[in-house]
């Protein structure tokens, strides 16, 4: 089912900042907002929690760090040790300082490329994915706000206008 939303179009970010504030203050909610480039504190103008990706990334590191050790400690201590310049490949203790490196690389690899999967993922891109950008002027140059509308176009769109936006439409949201 689609629903209305009105669409303001801004030609400034500190112009933008000061809306969102405005229209979080008289109390409407604020579908999405479409920006050429990232603008600070705009989430937490918003209102948004803050991201958990950096959680998750120490996650994915663990994980390197724990395939990196399982593997370095199967393939050089229990499956197949050599004795390499004299040194005996009895414990994995006692070559931990050779297998650093690798522990180090593993970790980070995991979490880099585990970290842009779940990015992707959860940002819901993907190949061949259709652009929901509704205005191709926020690729450029301009910021567009979607407020929802419950039966308060006008006064809506009067506060808009109020707040800088060089234009203001209703639109359908799918």
């Amino acid at each position: 089912m689609a629903s209305k939303v009105i669409q303001a179009i801004y030609n400034d970010d500190d112009v933008l900042m000061l809306a969102v504030k405005r229209v979080k203050e008289a109390h409407h909610h604020i579908e999405e907002i479409y920006t050429p480039f990232p603008v600070h504190g705009l989430d937490k103008a918003m209102g948004l929690a803050p991201t958990r990706l950096a959680i998750t990334a120490f996650m994915y590191g663990c994980v390197g760090l724990t395939v990196a050790i399982t593997m370095m400690n199967f393939i050089m201590i229990e499956d197949w040790p050599q004795n390499i310049g004299g040194k005996p490949s009895f414990s994995f203790i006692e070559n931990m300082p050779a297998f650093v490196p690798i522990m180090f690389e593993l970790t980070v690899f995991f979490a880099a490329h585990l970290m842009v999967i779940t990015f992707y993922m959860r940002s819901r891109l993907w190949p061949f994915k259709k652009a929901e950008n509704p205005d191709v002027r926020t690729t450029d140059d301009h910021f567009l706000m979607e407020v929802s509308l419950n039966d308060n176009e006008d006064e809506l769109t009067r506060l808009l206008v109020d707040t800088g936006a060089v234009e203001v439409k209703v639109s359908e949201k799918h």
